[in-house]
């Protein structure tokens, strides 16, 4: 039997700040009695968002991902998790699946990621989007008390901000970005391209992870709304009269003192000694943590491992390559394809290279728990990040957190966000097969002093630069305190 929300029938029940994202911050867990219990979620958004909920009470809006026509009961899902309200947005299971796999992952998705599929545009998709988009809004306007502040998230709510600044204009509006926003040679063929542009300047601040992704967002603005652009500000004309949306870089970061915390405990260092065991002691070991995603570049840089192998006769021999590779949106074609692609790459570079004692390769298609990712972590001499396009990348700010000696490499992807501020990793095009084997080389054989002085200078900025900075900014800009 499914027990209802508790209604929110006053203001004071409600939090100045609203959150709202796709997915609420916990998911559900089969106890050992086949009941369901909730756990908060392990998602880079709530880890991002905990410095703001630690500070002030909010109610998070999202979709739990379940839905409001089909035969099964619906657990009843917990009031607030510590100090932050939930309400959950329930939707028909097909405007669901035509928003989400649809619109989102299959259009807007690829289109932002530099096209590295083809995106597909279907008009009753974006139909979805739109019904979607305004279900939130809705809610929005409904249980935010007067002048709240309201922070909206990602790609797949970008119409929310104009929607909700139509039915509320008493609050104030930021949204944040966290994948990539394309060129204008690019965005250009999406097209609902208007109504996208649109939909995110109702907010008072649009947040983007990189100051391109700006640029490319005001030259849209100006190219295909003809509205006026200065600095980092966007002048538009409404019924209420003019008003300014600032646009604005805010590259997240990571809670680095919680990552450098889990390095030092003993426990993890026991594990990562047991890894490199368990893979055979190798002389070194190169580290891949990624989604299984057609973004993350994971098929190339097997290849160009696999090359470098091959072609040194030296002990590189022993060198072994981790790839985790977690779930990811396994009912969409271009994710199947990609994880048949992996798993058949992974079995012929073994086939060729590997013998008797020596898998060169070590592929794992599974969730991991946080700890055992930091185990990886302290045990890896190398970090292989070498998505496509990527809006931040926190697993290589991860990384650097957990090396408290100053010792190990980065090997990172020149298209990610993470790269302008991670500049002493050793940078790589992802598309270049030789460059990033010379890369690779290069890392698996600097000499101590290099690797301590580059660490060195990748830990200060993860540190300095980290999510509590990141979160406060936003809100401090959003709030007019800054």
């Amino acid at each position: 039997m499914s027990v209802p929300l508790p209604l929110r029938t006053t203001e004071a029940d409600v939090s100045d700040l609203v959150v709202v994202a796709n997915r609420l911050p916990v998911e559900p867990v089969l106890d050992d009695l086949g009941g369901v219990t909730w756990r908060r979620s392990p998602g880079g958004l709530v880890s991002a968002l905990d410095p703001v909920m630690r500070e002030r009470d909010a109610l998070w809006i999202g979709w739990g991902g379940r839905f409001n026509d089909g035969p099964e009961e619906l657990p009843a899902l917990p009031a607030a998790i510590g100090n932050c309200q939930l309400d959950e947005i329930l939707l028909p299971r097909q405007l669901a699946e035509d928003y989400y796999q649809g619109f989102s992952n299959s259009a807007i998705w690829p289109l932002y990621h530099n096209a590295v599929v083809t995106p597909t545009y279907h008009r009753d998709q974006f139909a979805a989007y739109c019904s979607v988009n305004e279900i939130f809004a809705n809610r929005i306007a409904e249980l935010a008390p007067p002048d709240a502040t309201v922070w909206i998230h990602d790609y797949q709510l970008q119409l929310v901000p104009r929607m909700l600044r139509v039915l509320r204009p008493d609050v104030r509006i930021g949204f944040f970005l966290h994948i990539p926003f394309p060129p204008i040679e690019l965005f250009s063929q999406l097209p609902w391209r208007r109504q996208i542009l649109e939909g995110l300047l109702g907010a008072d601040l649009v947040g983007f992870q990189t100051e391109g992704a700006v640029t490319n967002f005001l030259a849209l603005v100006n190219r295909f709304l003809g509205l006026r652009v200065g600095g980092d500000r966007v002048e538009t004309e409404e019924l209420a009269g003019p008003r300014t949306t600032l646009v604005r870089a805010f590259p997240i970061g990571i809670d680095a003192d919680v990552y450098a915390a889990l390095a030092a405990r003993e426990d993890v260092q026991k594990r990562a000694v047991e890894i490199r065991k368990e893979l055979g002691d190798p002389r070194k070991l190169i580290l891949g943590v990624d989604r299984l995603d057609y973004t993350k570049g994971i098929d190339v840089r097997i290849r160009a491992f696999a090359e470098l192998i091959e072609e040194r006769d030296d002990d590189d021999q022993m060198t072994i390559l981790l790839q985790v590779a977690t779930p990811s949106r396994e009912n969409i074609d271009e994710y199947r394809k990609i994880r048949d692609d992996v798993e058949l790459l992974v079995g012929r570079v073994n086939g060729d290279l590997g013998g008797t004692g020596y898998r060169p390769v070590h592929y794992l298609h599974q969730p991991m728990d946080t700890e055992e990712l930091v185990a990886m972590y302290v045990a890896a001499d190398v970090m292989l990040v070498t998505p496509l396009c990527d809006g931040m990348n926190l697993v290589a700010k991860e990384y650097v957190a957990t090396r408290l000696n100053d010792d190990g490499a980065l090997v990172l992807s020149e298209f990610t966000g993470a790269a302008a501020q991670l500049d002493q990793a050793w940078l790589v095009n992802p598309y270049d097969v030789d460059g990033l084997k010379r890369a690779l080389d290069d890392a698996l054989h600097a000499e101590p002093q290099e690797l301590s002085r580059r660490m060195s200078t990748l830990r200060a900025r993860v540190h300095e630069y980290d999510v509590n900075r990141w979160a406060r900014l936003f809100m401090a800009t959003l709030e007019g305190r800054v």
